[in-house]
């Protein structure tokens, strides 16, 4: 798992283990990491994160649980075999990704305004309009708000 990397805020609220948990999830669920992929030893993560072992054990524990990863001594921890069935979304992990986001984005100095539009932005299933080229005809490219401290 050299790529997509797990990265850890450790001011944010909450703890480091979820923060582990609910990316590598996402990372699992999305098929960034595919099945079979091996994944860092516990004690590896935790010097490349420079958090104590126990922590991402902990993480790998939940995973583990979730029936995301599996563990086998000699094989080392990789991605499991996810059910066919489609998913329900985790409101918990949702939440921490929404609260990772949003702390993320203060500490740029963004306000509730320039959050909120960065996410319908990201929703937003068009490319943004290219300057270089008009609109199809009958379309108006509307224009873009200014966004405020920048």
């Amino acid at each position: 798992m050299s790529e997509p990397a797990v990265r850890v805020d450790t001011t944010s609220q909450i703890p480091p283990y979820e923060q582990i948990r609910a990316q590598m999830a996402a990372l699992i669920r999305t098929g960034r990491l595919v099945e079979g992929e091996r994944l860092p030893t516990v004690r590896q993560l935790a010097a490349d994160l420079g958090l104590a072992p126990g922590t991402v054990a902990r993480a790998y524990r939940e995973l583990e649980t979730a029936e995301l990863i599996l563990t086998r001594r000699g094989a080392g921890t990789r991605v499991a075999v996810l059910p066919s069935k489609p998913h329900a979304h985790d409101v918990d992990q949702l939440t921490t990704l929404a609260r990772n986001f949003t702390s993320a984005a203060r500490a740029l100095g963004a306000d509730t305004e320039d959050i909120l539009t960065a996410v319908h932005d990201a929703l937003d299933p068009g490319p943004p309009p290219s300057p270089l080229r008009p609109p199809p005809a009958g379309e108006r490219a509307a224009p873009r708000q200014p966004r405020r401290g920048r």
